[in-house]
């Protein structure tokens, strides 16, 4: 297993920390053992497996904690990391591939898992209707180029079996024609579903959000207005789900807003104004000093709200514009970055109130090399992110910000927007054609594995038991040892 270090163990000591967070608000039981106390030395083993390298043993799948599922956008912890899988290190068209399915639609969400069920988001033509073309375009604000639809789009929350990859229940949100385009790498559908095990969250912006049960019976609904998005290139920012209470950020070139709602019955617990333009980042709900908060980036300010009252705790500004990362929390801090027209990481201690901007409630920053479309990747100590949309990866010490690795361009890949995730000692890389690259959690660039297969990917992986989940343009794969 290796050394066990200071730095390992404060790693450790976060993953139960958060293990016991989503037992407390992820309201799961699991049949045996009956107290989820007998648990925690189970899931610290596995823990233990997952950040030294070794072997997770993950339980069977019809009894999977909160933990070993992927229940939400950037995983159980939000950082893109899982503290138990244990997915191949090599794959290809004809290794590894448990199963893969065409799915119907186009949709960029990642795919959600929770014990035997897997749950995505995807935009349907509806029947007798041309399906958006990715060559018919129109002009966007600024001169951009967006595509536009042809005819009613039936928006759809897809429920499949995780075994086998067959569709068990699919269920029509809206149909409409959208009244607006999106970006031709983009589409109509780029939301992630959020789930506790009681219910899946569905999010299509315009076309509402909608709350099922876990056999698809629509549980409430809510709508929330239309959004006019910057340059018209549609919409991507999913929810966040914390205990019973469930977020959107609707910020867009109209008027904005955060609110919270009751999960069970759709019920409005607040509403904050924001002064934002368009972001397509995901709110990040974290916990601290026994205060939950909401964090959500921004190009003008980042702004962190209590999650009980929605009154604002801090705010920091320094972001560039056209904000899509999603923040990531852990080491009694946030970090939060974005990459377009500029460059801004920003490693923010928690606990403090008022506005941190340039304050030594930043513990360190940077101004080059992150990302614009991916999500940073928060691996226990290490934080990796890519540089724009390119294949050039850095790795920064996150309690520090000492760089380990400096914008290294990793030649296999050609063109990123899926946000790395990392397991069982490893970081997995994905790229836009088919290829993928696995790599030793290290302080350098340690090539595991190249894979490579027939598709075109731009949603970001989810990790789960000993499984890895891609979903390309056309075909969800689940990759996993034969």
């Amino acid at each position: 297993m290796g050394n066990i270090t200071p730095d390992f163990l404060t790693s450790l000591e976060e993953v139960r920390r958060r293990i016991m967070h989503m037992h407390t608000h992820f309201p799961y039981r699991p049949r045996r053992p009956r107290s989820f106390r007998l648990l925690i030395p189970v899931l610290l083993s596995a823990a233990l497996g997952g950040i030294a390298g070794g072997p997770a043993g993950p339980r069977p799948v019809e009894a999977a904690p909160p933990a070993q599922n992927w229940p939400q956008w950037r995983g159980p912890l939000a950082t893109g990391f899982s503290p138990t899988a244990t997915p191949p290190t090599t794959w290809s068209e004809t290794k590894n591939i448990r199963w893969k399915v065409k799915l119907p639609g186009s949709g960029t969400g990642t795919p959600i898992i929770w014990d035997n069920w897997i749950f995505l988001q995807t935009a349907v033509p509806a029947a007798g209707d041309v399906a958006p073309r990715s060559g018919a375009t129109g002009g966007g604000r600024g001169g951009m180029r967006t595509v536009q639809p042809d005819g009613p789009v039936r928006f759809t929350l897809l429920c499949l079996d995780r075994r086998t990859g067959r569709v068990l229940w699919e269920r029509s949100a809206r149909q409409e024609v959208p009244h607006e385009g999106h970006h031709p790498d983009h589409g109509f559908a780029s939301q992630s579903p959020i789930t506790d095990g009681k219910s899946v969250i569905a999010f299509f912006g315009s076309r509402g959000l909608y709350c099922y049960d876990m056999k698809g019976n629509v549980k409430w609904q809510k709508q929330l207005g239309r959004m006019q998005t910057r340059n018209g290139f549609g919409e991507g920012s999913s929810p966040a789900l914390f205990g019973n209470t469930v977020v959107v950020n609707w910020d867009h070139e109209g008027e904005d807003f955060i609110v919270a709602l009751d999960r069970t019955s759709g019920k409005e617990l607040w509403r904050q104004p924001r002064d934002e333009p368009t972001t397509w980042t995901t709110p990040l709900i974290v916990q601290h000093g026994g205060q939950a908060q909401v964090v959500t980036a921004g190009t003008n300010r980042v702004r962190s709200y209590d999650l009980a009252t929605g009154r604002t705790v801090w705010e920091h500004g320094g972001l560039t514009t056209n904000v899509i990362p999603s923040p990531v929390s852990g080491n009694g801090m946030v970090y939060l970055t974005s990459g377009f027209r500029g460059s801004a990481l920003f490693a923010v201690r928690l606990g403090r109130t008022g506005d941190l901007t340039n304050t030594d409630a930043v513990a360190w920053s940077l101004r080059r090399n992150t990302p614009y479309v991916p999500s940073p990747l928060l691996y226990a100590d290490r934080i990796y992110f890519f540089s724009s949309n390119d294949a050039i990866l850095s790795c920064h010490d996150a309690l520090s910000g000492k760089v380990l690795i400096d914008a290294q361009r990793v030649e296999a890949l050609r063109g990123v927007y899926a946000s790395p995730v990392g397991a069982a000692g490893r970081v997995y890389l994905v790229g836009r054609d088919g290829a993928s690259l696995v790599l030793k959690k290290s302080d350098r660039t340690e090539i595991l594995a190249t894979n490579q297969l027939d598709e075109h990917f731009d949603a970001s992986p989810a990790l789960a038991g000993k499984e890895l989940y891609l979903r390309g343009h056309q075909y969800l794969y689940c990759i996993a040892e034969k």
